[in-house]
C-alpha cells in the first residue's frame, strides 16, 4: 500500500483551492459537484494505490474519449444512463405516480428536426434490401385509459447493418432515414412504416470498446427502436422496445431492457396496400400509458446535447 495522504491537511486545502470553494464568483452547486467528484477521486487513489502511470493512462484515455466523440456512448456502456433511469423510478414512487409504461434510456443517437406528420408517417427513405417491411402502431393513453390526441411520438432506429442515419460510418443513408415523427389524432393512434432494424456494436476501434475490452465486456445491443412521446398535459416519456427473439435482449450492453418493452412481433399480409415494399409484413402494437404532470410541471425534460437537422 503506498503513502496514505488524503487526510492531510496540505491535500484537504489542496481540494477546497482546485474546486473554488473559497472564491467569491462561479456557481455554488457546481463547486460542490466538482469538490465532491475530486475528494472521491482523490480518496479512490489512496485506497486503490493507483499508481502515476495509470492516472495518465486514464487522462490519454478521456483525450481519446473525446476525441471519438463517444462520452454519451460510455454513460449508457458503464450503466450511467441506467442509474438515472432507476433514480427518476425511486423518486416517481416517493410522489405516487404509478402506471405509465415504463421509462428507458434515450442512448446517444437521437436527431432532432424530423417533421411531424399526422398519425402515420413512412421513415424508410432508403432502400434496405436485406431489411423485412415492418409496422409500428399503437395508442397512447392518459393515465384514465382515454386516448391523448395531439400527442407527438418521435421514433429512430437502425437500418439492416446496425447503422443510424446522420451517424452511419458508411455515409450510405440520407439524414433523416428511419427517423420520424407523428402527431395523434383524437383517437390518440400513431403508426410509422418503416423496416425491421438489427442490434448494433460499439465502433469496434473506438474508445468505448476500447473500456469494455479491459473490462472482458461486449458492446452489442439487441435490436430495439426507441421513442419520445410528448403532450401537453402529460410528461414526457423516453423508451424503447427490443425486438422479440433477439437473442440479446437480456445481455444488453447498456442495460436498457425492461420485461414491459418487449412488444410481439406479428406475421400480417396486406402490406403493399400500406405502400411497404412487400405485401408480407412483420407488425409491433407498442401501446403507451403517459403520466400525468407533477404539480403542473413535467420533470422529465433532460437538457442534454442532441444533434439537429433541418433536413
Amino acid at each position: 500500500m503506498g503513502a496514505q495522504v488524503f487526510q492531510t491537511k496540505e491535500v484537504q486545502e489542496l481540494l477546497k483551492a482546485a474546486a473554488g470553494l473559497n472564491e467569491g464568483s462561479g456557481g455554488p452547486r457546481f463547486r460542490q459537484i466538482v469538490y465532491r467528484l475530486l475528494s472521491d477521486l482523490f480518496k479512490a487513489i489512496d485506497d486503490l494505490d493507483i499508481t502515476p502511470n495509470e492516472v495518465w493512462a486514464g487522462v490519454n484515455y478521456l483525450n481519446k474519449l473525446g476525441q471519438d466523440g463517444e462520452a454519451a456512448l460510455l454513460a449508457a456502456g458503464l450503466g450511467l444512463e441506467k442509474y438515472l433511469d432507476l433514480r427518476m423510478d425511486a423518486a416517481d414512487k416517493q410522489a405516487g405516480i404509478d402506471g405509465g409504461t415504463p421509462r428507458t434510456i434515450e442512448g446517444p443517437l437521437y436527431v432532432a428536426g424530423a417533421p411531424v406528420r399526422e398519425s402515420v408517417a413512412k421513415i424508410d427513405i432508403d432502400p434496405d434490401h436485406d431489411a423485412a417491411p415492418l409496422v409500428i402502431h399503437g395508442t397512447v393513453t392518459g393515465p384514465d385509459g382515454n386516448p391523448v390526441a395531439g400527442a407527438v411520438v418521435e421514433c429512430w432506429h437502425a437500418n439492416s447493418k446496425g447503422f443510424y442515419s446522420h451517424f452511419d460510418p458508411t455515409g450510405a443513408q440520407t439524414e433523416l432515414n428511419l427517423r420520424g415523427a407523428v402527431r395523434t389524432g383524437v383517437d390518440g393512434k400513431y403508426e410509422f412504416r418503416t423496416l425491421m432494424p438489427v442490434g448494433y456494436g460499439c465502433p469496434p476501434h473506438g474508445a468505448t470498446q476500447q473500456l469494455l475490452n479491459a473490462l472482458g465486456r461486449h458492446g452489442n445491443r439487441p435490436a430495439h427502436v426507441h421513442f419520445f412521446f410528448t403532450s401537453a398535459n402529460h410528461r414526457k416519456l423516453t423508451t424503447q422496445f427490443n425486438v422479440e427473439g433477439d437473442p440479446l435482449i437480456w445481455d444488453d450492453f447498456a442495460y436498457a431492457t425492461r420485461e414491459e418493452l418487449i412488444p410481439h412481433v406479428i406475421e400480417k399480409t396486406g402490406g403493399t396496400a400500406l405502400g411497404l415494399k412487400d405485401d408480407a409484413y412483420e407488425a409491433i402494437e407498442f401501446n403507451v400509458t403517459l403520466t400525468p404532470l407533477l404539480q403542473g410541471k413535467d420533470n422529465q425534460i433532460v437538457n442534454r446535447l442532441r444533434v439537429e437537422t433541418t433536413a
